[in-house]
This record gives structure tokens, sequence and C-alpha cells, in this order.
């Protein structure tokens, strides 16, 4: 019979969380993060949306809808990158500032990559919606400059943020 041994701080040795300081900073960097994430989102939603063809033939509540529920999907996109990027980089994060650099380069990545491709499925593949005469395309991946801009902008500003010292942090 297998059993755990009862002393599992073997297990833990060189974790990001060694102490309840360590897990506070972790959740504190994390919540910041997200935080600026969904309301950032919300406003480029917004700000973007004459870049695509609702902003003419959507009625109002259509256009809010659509905003709303995008931020909602960059949202989602946002915790994917970024605990996937944890899960392979993150040992150390928020601490050690190789373990950051690497969580911020592979989520702002993963973020850009999987723009590419949902906006290729949903205007070339679906037609689920379409870019306006005045959104900018990007050559030869023919994506929409302003989609990848917000997640280039948009995760680093909210790293930033997330990732600055409070009157709290020690060390």
């Amino acid at each position: 019979m297998n059993r755990l041994p009862s002393d599992t701080s073997s297990f833990s040795a060189g974790s990001a969380l060694d102490t309840p300081h360590d897990s506070a900073l972790f959740l504190q960097t994390l919540r910041r993060y997200l935080c600026l994430i969904a309301v950032v989102n919300l406003v480029w939603e917004f700000a973007h949306m004459p870049l695509y063809t609702i902003w003419r033939t959507g009625t109002a509540g259509e256009i809010v809808f659509a905003a709303v529920h995008c931020t909602g999907g960059d949202i989602l996109i946002a915790m994917s990158t970024l605990l996937l990027a944890l899960m392979i980089f993150g040992d150390g994060w928020p601490r050690d500032r190789l373990a950051v650099r690497r969580v911020v380069v592979s989520t702002i990545s993963m973020g850009v990559g999987y723009t590419v491709f949902s906006e290729w499925l949903n205007i070339e593949v679906r037609q689920a919606w379409a870019y306006s005469d005045l959104m900018p395309i990007v050559p030869v991946i023919e994506a929409g400059l302003s989609p990848l801009l917000q997640w280039i902008v948009i995760p680093s500003l909210a790293f930033a943020w997330a990732l600055r010292p409070t009157r709290h942090s020690h060390g």
C-alpha cells in the first residue's frame, strides 16, 4: 500500500508558495492582474467597436452585448494563458525575476497566438464577425491590428500594475 509521508515539506522545496506571505503575494498579484484585464478589456472592446461592421449594422443592444460578450472571452483567454504560463514557468513567481519574465512573455505570446487563430477562424471560416474598412490589417497574417495590440498592450499594462511593489510587500 502506497502512503504519502506525513511530512510533506519535501514536496514544496523551492515552491513559490513556501510561506503564508508568498501565498498572499501570489493571490494579490493574480487578483490585480485579472481585475485590470477585465476593466481595460471592456473599455478596449467598446473603443474598437467602430473597427467592426457591427458598429454600422447592429443595434445599440447588439453592440453592448458584443462588447460584454467579447470581454468575457477576453477574461477567459487571459486566465487560461496566465494559468498555462504559471504551470510551465511559474516556479518562484511573482518573486523570481526570471520566472516573472518567462510568465509575462509566454502569457502575452499565447494571447497573441490565440488571437491570430481566433480572428482567422471567426472572420475567414465561421464569418461570425467582420472588420469595417477602418480596421488596419496586419499583412501576411491578415489579422486586425487592434485585436493584436489588445493582447500586447493590455496584458503588459496589467502585469506592470500587478507586479509593482506595494506597501505590504517585503523582500
